[in-house]
Parts: C-alpha cells; structure tokens; sequence
C-alpha cells in the first residue's frame, strides 16, 4: 500500500482516547495545586508537573503511532499505564509534598511500561530496537531522579525534578532519531485530541471558578469571555496551523520527517499545553474575583498562558523557514504588555483586555491570510508550508 494511503488509513484508536482523559482530571489537578499555592514557588512546581506529565503523554503517542493499540498485550499494558497515570494524577497537588513517593512511583511504572512495550514491539526491527534501547536510558535516568527526588530535603526536590525533565527531553536529542517510524496523520491527529483535552480542562476550570461564587452578571460576561478565549486558542491551532503542519511531516521522509515531528509536536506542543494549564488556573482564580485587582501569578498565568501558547507557534515557524510570524509575536508581546495593567485593574478587565488581543489577532490573520487561508482549507495536501504566504 502506498505510504499516504497507509497512514490516512490508521486513526487514534479507542484505547488511546480512554489514555487521553486521565489527562483532563491529571491537568485539572494541576490547576488546583496552582489555585491551592498561588506562589512562585506553587507556581514553578506546577510548570515542572506539566512537563512531567507530558513527558508520559508524548513517550505514549511515539509507542502508539508504531504498535496498535487494541492489540493483545498492548491494550493490557495501556490499561496498566492508565490505572499508574491516574494514581500519579491523584497525587499531583502534594507531587512535591505528603505524596510525593506515591506519584514518583507510579510515575516510574508508566515509564517502565513504555520502554518494556516498546523493547517488545520493536523486537523484529533491528534499527527500532536499538533506537529504544538508546532512548531507554535517559528515559529510565529521568524517572530514578524523580523517585530519588522523594527521600532528599523540600529545597532539592525541584532540581532533581528539573535534571529530570531535563534528561527527558535533552536525551532524545543527544542519541539522535535514527530508527525511530512517523504515521503522520495519526501523529498529527492525536496531538490535535490532546489540545481538545486541554481546552476542555480549561472549560472544567471557568465553570469551577464561576460556582465557587454568585452568579451574576458580571460573572457571567467574565465567564463568556473565558469561553472566548478559549475559542481564540481553539481557532489558532485548528482553523489553519494543524493542516500546514501535517503537510509540513508529508513532505519529509526518514530522519528529518522524525526530527520535525519530535521538534513540532513532543517539544513545541509542551508550551501550548502549559499556555491552557495556565490560562485555566487563572479563569478559575478570576471568576472567584471579578471586581477584585488579580495578584502577581494569577495575572502572569492569564497573560502568559496566552503570550506562551502563541510563542510556540512562533519557535514552529523559526524552526521551519528562520523567519517570524509577525502577527502572533506581535500578539504576545500585547499579552505581556497587558500583565502590568491586569495588577492595577479589576480581574474583569484583565480578561476583557486578553479577549480583544486575541480578537485582534484572529482578525488580522483572517483578513491578511484569506488567501492562504481558503487555499490551505480547500486542498490541504498542496498548500505552501507553514506560514508561507503565496508567492504573487
């Protein structure tokens, strides 16, 4: 079969999409922690327990875009990963507390079942096996630190989780790509369902943020707002950049097919998933005090969720044509531009002001773009690269 008809053909399995909602109630707890310590200190743990568990997410998606995921032993030792993810997930708010050992060591399973998985499937394919093999043991190293992180003083915790998700996501790096296989579509496609989980996670958190108080009007313009935003990240992901991206992977073959995959999507989609984290432990934060100014970190969190989550499509773009986008970089800096003033006015405000940049932006890109845009849409498999506007 030919190779684009072979990967249009595999699509996320059942499996992988009962996987995936561990993470809505994983990310839900992450953004209580936030809410429960609005410090920078809560605030740099949370960033760290992100990584962490995208980490696992993104180890998961290289296992299942090669194996099947309803097959036989595959599907039990899913089952398996899923019921340790989901007790890391209950131990999140005390990850660096009274629950630590509890999510280092379930955090350590979920590792172990993927390279041991991963070791069985690629035992007929020499090269995909040895990649494994080189990939097993940074990937082993990160989690021992975690666990090793348990037993030391609360002041060391933090370094040996960030030498972790240092030696995580440096080590695929530094043993190089060689082996490794891309299904783009499905590839592509199970990042866009992980976003569509954020989002909803996000959502979760404006409706939490809203029945911790009364509702009334003003809670609920803030509230619609929220939604709005969350729409606006929808829309910049969805509306043109996946299909430019898949295309992107289709045009490549071999090595620098996985090196674009690995940079575009294990790397790059971490900030846009830390961008909604963010943006939703600050709706929750804001619906509970809509006529009150927002402190340091929950007005960090709702201008820099944005200002991140945009930022990643500007490092895609560098990475893929050395050039910027000047429409979403202009828009981040509007974002950290407003973090100053969301200190000084009340938090409806703040999120009025996060709205009408990101309506601002959406405008821009949907008058300027309209070309490209209604090309890209229409026959997605022949579209210029990412952010190439058509030459006149």
């Amino acid at each position: 079969m030919p190779e684009l008809h072979a990967e249009l053909d595999r699509r996320v399995t059942p499996t992988e999409l009962f996987f995936d909602l561990v993470f809505v109630f994983a990310f839900t707890q992450v953004t209580t922690l936030l809410v429960d310590d609005p410090t920078w200190g809560g605030f740099g743990r949370g960033l760290l327990i992100v990584a962490v568990l995208w980490w696992a997410w993104a180890s998961y998606a290289w296992l299942t875009n090669t194996v099947d995921a309803d097959d036989g032993i595959v599907l039990a030792v899913m089952l398996v990963a899923t019921a340790a993810l989901f007790v890391a997930a209950l131990a999140v708010p005390e990850a660096f507390g009274s629950h630590r050992l509890v999510f280092a060591l379930a955090f350590l399973v979920v590792l172990v079942m993927f390279v041991g998985l991963f070791a069985l499937a690629g035992r007929a394919e020499p090269d995909l096996l040895a990649a494994v093999l080189r990939m097993a043991r940074t990937t082993l190293l990160g989690g021992a630190l975690i666990v090793a992180a348990a037993f030391v003083d609360s002041g060391l915790r933090p370094l040996l989780w960030l030498a972790a998700v240092a030696v995580g996501f440096v080590g695929p790096i530094l043993v190089g790509v060689r082996g490794w296989r891309v299904h783009t579509g499905h590839f592509a496609e199970r990042h866009g369902l992980i976003l569509i989980i954020a989002l909803g996670e996000a959502l979760v958190a404006i409706g939490l943020g809203a029945r911790s108080t009364r509702l009334g009007g003003e809670v609920i313009v803030a509230a619609v707002l929220g939604v709005l935003i969350a729409a606006s990240f929808w829309l910049a992901y969805f509306d043109y950049f996946s299909i430019g991206v898949e295309r992107l992977l289709m045009d490549r073959r071999g090595e620098q097919r996985v090196a674009l995959a690995r940079d575009a999507y294990t790397y790059l989609h971490l900030p846009m998933v830390a961008g909604i984290v963010l943006f939703a432990f600050a709706m929750r934060t804001t619906l509970a005090h809509v006529h009150a100014d927002l402190h340091v970190i929950p007005a960090l969190a709702l201008c820099g969720g944005s200002a991140l989550y945009l930022l990643a499509y500007v490092a895609l773009r560098w990475r893929v044509s050395r050039s910027v986008s000047r429409g979403r970089m202009t828009a981040s800096l509007g974002f950290v531009a407003v973090w100053p003033v969301a200190l000084a006015v009340p938090a409806l405000v703040t999120v009025a002001l996060v709205a009408a940049v990101w309506v601002s932006l959406h405008a821009y890109e949907l008058i300027w773009w309209r070309e490209a845009r209604a090309e890209r849409r229409a026959t997605p498999a022949h579209a210029p690269g990412l952010g190439e506007r058509p030459s006149a």
